[in-house]
């Protein structure tokens, strides 16, 4: 099972920090980042050999029909990361993505731990 948590917080530059502070270089993590960076911080703090980025267009998962994220969400779990930050730009439907999270494929896939809010 994939540890999976999801990242909140008001920018992508707080949340990507967030993630930064807790990642552990010699584990196979994926990231699926909300929005696009706001320059603060590069994508070199990222280069990490065992470390995959997805970066999807802002829009919450669940209004959206979940494809965007479905999909990207498949393509990384392929890889078998045994963790998981999904950074979230809105915690307005927060209920609803930890719901979709929470469905078949995923419940046998993903053990969601405590958001991170940075």
């Amino acid at each position: 099972m994939t540890l999976t948590t999801i990242v909140t917080g008001t920018t992508a530059k707080a949340r990507e920090a967030a993630i930064a502070s807790v990642l552990d270089p010699g584990v196979p993590t994926a990231l699926i980042l909300e929005g696009l960076p706001d320059g603060s911080l590069s994508d070199t703090l990222f280069e990490r050999p065992q470390l995959h980025i997805v970066r999807i267009a802002p829009g919450c998962p669940c209004c959206t029909g979940n494809l965007t994220m479905r999909v990207n969400l498949n393509r990384l779990l392929r890889r078998s990361p045994a963790r998981l930050y999904i950074g979230v730009a809105t915690t307005a439907h927060l209920d609803q993505v930890h719901a979709f999270l929470s469905q078949p494929p995923y419940d046998k896939l993903l053990k969601i731990t405590k958001d991170l809010q940075a």
